[in-house]
């Protein structure tokens, strides 16, 4: 195998698997669309492949070799997964709290002017 290919393998296996989490990630939910929703997805995303890539960088050149050359692949695989899946899931937490405060003041009823509380003699 060649080199590079076997050094990023780990990223080759997993992309088609990142690509459906970044789109449902992106896609969900459909609404507020605005430019700050956009440029934080798009860097959340970012962030997400560039810590699997650096995950699997560091586990590559850190695995330990005793145990056969299979084993810098299986925590190659496991430690890029995991970032990626830190990185989306910390980001669609922070996301749903920033939505839900922007959507809280808009989705507050006025107070009627029947439900002011009135006080007996």
């Amino acid at each position: 195998m060649h080199p590079q290919v076997e050094l990023n393998l780990a990223l080759i296996l997993f992309l088609p698997w990142f690509t459906i989490l970044a789109v449902l990630f992106w896609v969900y939910p459909r609404a507020p669309r605005t430019f700050a929703r956009q440029a934080f997805d798009s860097a959340s995303l970012l962030l997400a492949l560039v810590a699997a890539a650096a995950g699997m960088y560091w586990s590559m050149a850190n695995a330990d070799r005793t145990f056969g050359h299979m084993w810098q692949q299986v925590l190659a695989t496991s430690v890029a997964y995991g970032l990626f899946l830190l990185v989306i899931t910390v980001a669609l937490v922070v996301r749903w709290r920033w939505l839900r405060r922007l959507r809280a003041p808009a989705a507050a009823p006025a107070p009627s002017p029947s439900a002011t509380p009135v006080s007996l003699p």
